[in-house]
């Protein structure tokens, strides 16, 4: 199917700005030459702009790529602009991201463990 991000085994965003004018094999040059990933993995990998109203993402269905590319008419993403490098996240990281959230949510509960009380 055809950008089917249900099955994707991980979620890797680039930190940093990457240049969006990029295309598919640019991109999978990014994500094997800088990042040393595997872009043929079962892996979904997205990329913001300097701008952050815009972003890319590029995922391998078994018979050839699928590029992504989303722009947000009003405001712009909280992108991780603090390091060069490729950060698996979580898909509840991702929907704040593409929320307009940022990765670190300070407020929110943590988990705990069960205690016997």
């Amino acid at each position: 199917m055809l950008g089917d991000i249900s099955k994707v085994e991980n979620i890797y965003i680039a930190c940093g700005y990457t240049d969006l004018r990029l295309g598919i094999d640019g991109l999978a040059q990014v994500v094997q030459r800088q990042f040393h990933l595997d872009p043929f993995s079962s892996s979904l990998f997205v990329f913001c702009g300097r701008r952050r109203d815009r972003i890319k993402a590029l995922l391998w269905e078994g018979d050839g790529f699928v590029l992504v590319y989303k722009r947000v008419e009003d405001g712009a993403y909280q992108w991780p602009r603090n390091r060069q490098e490729m950060h698996k996240i979580s898909w509840k990281e991702f929907g704040w991201l593409l929320d307009g959230l940022k990765l670190e949510q300070p407020t929110a509960l943590r988990r705990s463990e069960r205690r016997i009380l």
